[in-house]
Parts: C-alpha cells; sequence; structure tokens
C-alpha cells in the first residue's frame, strides 16, 4: 500500500509511576531521518527507540518526542551513608573533647550533612517498559495516518495516469492523419512550383521525414512506463524511489515528444503530459 510520508501521532499513558507522552511528526526526506528528544531518565533507551522506528519506517524525517511527568505521590525511598554518617558522630566527639565539653550531637544536624542522606535511585524498569509499548503504539498510528494520507496521493496519481493514456491514444489516433497531411503540403509545393521531381528520389525523402515524424517508440514507451507506475502503486514496500525514476523516464518521452512535434496538436499532447507528470512528481516526493 502506497504510504506518505507526512503524517502526525500522539499518544499518552499514565500509570503509577507517572505521565508517558510520545509525539511523532515526520515529513518527507530522501532516507530516515530521525531526530528524538528524550528526558534525561529515558536517554538510555535511544538505541532501542531507533531500533523500533527503522523497523516500522523507511523514509522520511522523523522528530520523535518523549516527555516524561513523574508522579510526586511516589516516594523513591531514602538510603543513608553510614559510613559518612560515622565521620560525622567522630568528628563532633573530637570536637566535644577539644572543647572539654558535652554537648548533644543532633541527630537531624546529622542527617542535613552532605552525603548523609541519598534518595535511592527510581526503578526505571516500568517506565521503560511503558515508553517502549507506547512508542510502539505510536509508531502504528503514524503508519496507519501515512497509509490514508498515501491512499489519497494514490488516487491524485491514478487520475493523472489515466489522462497520460487517453493523451497517448489521441497520438496514435491522428498520427497518420498528419503524415498524410505532411505529404500533401510537400507535393502542393511542387505543384505550386510547377516543378517535375524525380518520383523515386521524392519518395525516399518522404519515407526519411516521416521517420524523423515517427512517434511510436516514444508512444510505446510512455505506454510501458505508465503501466509500470500503475503496477508499483500497487505494491506493498516503499515505492517512492522507483515512481520517482518513472516520472523522469516519462518526463523523457514527453520532450522527445514535443521536438519531433509536426503538428500543433503534437505540440499540445507534448505539454499535456509534461503538466501531468510534474503534477505527479509533487505528489510521489511525499510518498515513502
Amino acid at each position: 500500500m502506497t504510504k506518505s510520508m507526512t503524517a502526525f501521532a500522539r499518544n499518552q499513558v499514565t500509570e503509577s509511576f507517572g505521565t508517558l507522552i510520545w509525539e511523532l511528526r515526520s515529513v518527507n526526506h530522501r532516507y530516515l531521518d530521525i531526530h528524538m528528544r528524550l528526558p534525561d531518565e529515558l536517554r538510555a533507551m535511544e538505541g532501542r527507540f531507533r531500533e523500533l522506528i527503522s523497523a516500522s519506517l523507511s523514509r522520511g524525517k522523523l522528530e520523535c518526542c518523549l516527555r516524561f511527568k513523574s508522579d510526586s505521590g511516589v516516594q523513591n525511598g531514602v538510603d543513608i551513608n553510614e559510613d559518612i554518617a560515622k565521620q560525622v558522630i567522630h568528628a563532633c566527639e573530637r570536637l566535644n573533647a577539644m572543647f572539654h565539653q558535652s554537648s548533644e550531637i543532633n541527630v537531624v544536624d546529622i542527617l542535613s550533612w552532605p552525603g548523609v542522606v541519598k534518595e535511592s535511585a527510581p526503578d526505571m524498569k516500568p517506565v521503560n517498559t511503558a515508553s517502549e509499548t507506547l512508542l510502539t503504539q505510536a509508531l502504528q498510528e503514524l503508519v496507519d495516518n501515512r497509509k490514508r494520507e498515501g491512499k489519497r496521493l494514490k488516487d491524485l496519481i491514478v487520475q493523472r495516469c489515466d489522462a497520460v493514456e487517453k493523451i497517448v491514444l489521441q497520438v496514435r489516433e491522428f498520427m497518420p492523419e498528419i503524415r498524410a497531411n505532411h505529404r500533401e503540403k510537400i507535393l502542393s509545393k511542387f505543384e505550386e512550383l510547377k516543378a517535375d521531381p524525380e518520383m523515386d528520389r521524392l519518395e525516399q525523402e518522404l519515407v526519411y521525414l516521416v521517420q524523423k515524424m515517427d512517434v511510436d517508440e516514444e508512444l510505446d514507451r510512455l505506454d510501458a512506463h505508465n503501466k509500470e507506475l500503475s503496477d508499483v502503486l500497487n505494491r506493498d514496500d516503499a515505492v517512492g524511489r522507483r515512481l520517482d525514476f518513472l516520472m523522469q523516464e516519462l518526463n523523457r518521452e514527453a520532450n522527445t515528444l514535443g521536438s519531433k512535434s509536426a503538428d500543433i496538436r503534437m505540440t499540445q499532447a507534448s505539454v499535456e503530459l509534461k503538466v501531468l507528470i510534474e503534477q505527479m512528481r509533487e505528489q510521489i516526493q511525499n510518498i515513502e
């Protein structure tokens, strides 16, 4: 299925540890370009997040933002560094001995000494697991949005493919008339000049001119590329680059058709083809 590279997804979950919010925004790009903003607590998960993204997307510039709001009501617990506490107590006792006094050692003062009390590190395992699960859900939403937009782009391109097919058919229909008219014009010129040309030589020149005007090969290639374009649009893998290549080939044939123009109708057909091809190219720039 054709997928656009432009989409947005936002997913949120609230658990006992707090709230996680993933926001994903993608635009067109030549390859997969991931820009990630993570909270410090989850920066170690960046490698895993990139793996999940690469497994779901092939192309596009992707801006990923993860926000983590911890629950202020959750207590992390307190650890006491007994070694530092003992050193502080011992220092207080030495000072009492030096000044020959027996002041009480205040427990609260000891606890406030730097390094005596430290908060235990929160358990990030459930947060890591939840953030990974939430990213998977956000990626699925993003892919679904890209598919919906891709279907719209596909419909626009198919419309133009049909228009290209009609133009090629029209050119095939009026080409015999163009050749006949060209032949008649040349013979009429000789009659006006009352010249008596050597018919064998004249026929050779007419055949040469008809060959220069012949566009059957270009029309065949336009048909072939147009059919290939329709086939590629129905594939399930990333097709953007192949579609872009087909646009180059279609444009080349349309230009050749214009360069061989011997009639205003051919010139108009070439211009219309190039307009349709450019419109398709603009849409294809957004296809993965």
